[in-house]
């Protein structure tokens, strides 16, 4: 396995650079029909390795990302109330800082159901959404979303701008840790821009993930982990400078990078000095940072595993919300089987009906929680609690309580 960042060997013998190994476990989003519950499942290998050249945290490619993204993928960004108030917040902004009108265009890469793109057009600005799910992108375009259905690279770049445009704007979105080759992805990136034009990155911070315990946002679908140290170096090698860098709450602690070839006309904040320092401070520099995260994760699996037997012990019942791909990371890991978790409620109709990977534990609607009145309701999207709690108060009318495991267990 070579480095995607340096092309490193990274399984060298005698080198100490396993960052987590979560044993094997299937597709985090390859959710199951009932009719394939009596068939054999697929498991990967989920190890993740640190580069100790350029320090980048990474899964090896167990299943080609073709597969991992497939035209019935679930995962559809709009269920979220907050991702959905994140990213109308997001088109204002970008809008104001780059005098966004009629006569730009904003391209999103991995558009997924046009989520983001919808305010972009209500505004009367130009777009295209890039989504290689076809599911998602039929979503996208029943709500007016130009939408081309394919894998972004420098290939299809070099198409989009011979038959359009460039674009004044490019959003990438919780897609750069789902990119296999990174080169490929922002060499493309620099093609589709105009020469004044900005891209922007969004992507969970390594650093959190880190202090956090956040262990269950490792899935395959997630190829690469991100300081802004190591973002940055990846940029530079096509063109690109990081300008500005914005520190985020989503998915647990996440940055911004506004990035642009042009200098002279965004000039370096402070602000990426102050995140690149916060990352040498906390010791990311180093290749000790990245060694005994595998005591953190087994330390929350343990935590959500006594809980829940001492909860079956009491005759208590247990069940989820939210069925999260980081969801899926924590029950496999923890062996957690529907003796322990009952069934797990989820808003999306499109995961409602069919079993979680691996547990194969049963995703219903939200009615079945004021049909069973659980004793506890464990919150598998962590990073999404006050909007879930919020959402679910009524089970405090008989005596429920709220349960996260992630960084640590808690009981509300």
């Amino acid at each position: 396995m070579k480095c995607r960042c340096c092309a490193t060997r990274l399984d060298e013998p005698g080198l100490d650079n396993v960052f987590l190994d979560l044993g094997t476990a299937p597709p985090s989003n390859a959710f199951l029909l009932p009719a394939a519950l009596s068939a054999p499942e697929l498991h990967f290998p989920l190890k993740l390795l640190t580069c100790p050249q350029c320090l980048l945290v990474q899964v090896d490619e167990v299943q080609a990302h073709t597969q991992l993204f497939a035209p019935d993928y679930a995962y559809f960004s709009s269920y979220s109330r907050s991702w959905l108030v994140h990213a109308e917040r997001y088109v204002d902004e970008a809008r104001e800082r780059l005098a966004l009108d009629q006569r730009s265009l904003v391209v999103e890469i991995a558009s997924n159901d046009g989520y983001l793109l919808q305010y972009v057009a209500a505004r009367g600005i130009p777009c295209v959404g890039i989504e290689p799910t076809a599911g998602t992108a039929a979503v996208a375009r029943s709500r007016g979303i130009e939408t081309l259905v394919e894998f972004f690279g420098i290939g299809s770049a070099r198409r989009f701008v011979a038959q359009r445009r460039r674009a004044d704007l490019v959003v990438a979105n919780n897609v750069l840790a789902h990119v296999p080759d990174l080169d490929d992805f922002v060499a493309g990136i620099a093609e589709l821009l105009e020469p004044q034009g900005v891209a922007t990155f969004e992507f969970p911070h390594l650093q959190r993930l880190v202090a956090q315990r956040q262990f269950d946002t490792v899935y395959h679908e997630h190829f690469s982990y991100f300081s802004l140290h190591v973002v940055r170096r990846v940029l530079a090698r096509h063109g690109l400078r990081a300008w500005d860098v914005q520190v985020l709450p989503t998915h647990g602690g996440s940055l911004r990078v506004w990035a642009a070839r042009d200098a002279s006309r965004h000039p370096e904040t402070a602000s990426v000095h102050a995140v690149l320092a916060g990352e040498a401070d906390a010791g990311m520099l180093a290749m000790d940072y990245y060694r005994g995260f595998q005591r953190e994760a087994d330390a929350v699996k343990n935590g959500l595993l006594e809980f829940l037997l001492q909860a079956r012990r009491e005759g208590r019942t247990v069940c989820g919300y939210g069925a999260a791909a980081k969801g899926n990371t924590l029950l496999n890991y923890a062996g957690v089987r529907p003796d322990l978790l009952a069934f797990v409620a989820e808003a999306s109709p499109h995961k409602q009906g069919r079993h979680l990977p691996g547990s194969r534990i049963p995703v219903v609607a939200e009615a079945h929680l004021r049909s069973r009145r659980p004793d506890y309701v464990l919150i598998l999207p962590w990073n999404l609690q006050d909007e879930i709690s919020a959402q679910l108060a009524y089970i405090r009318d008989w005596g429920g309580r709220f349960v996260v495991a992630v960084p640590e267990l808690a009981i509300s």
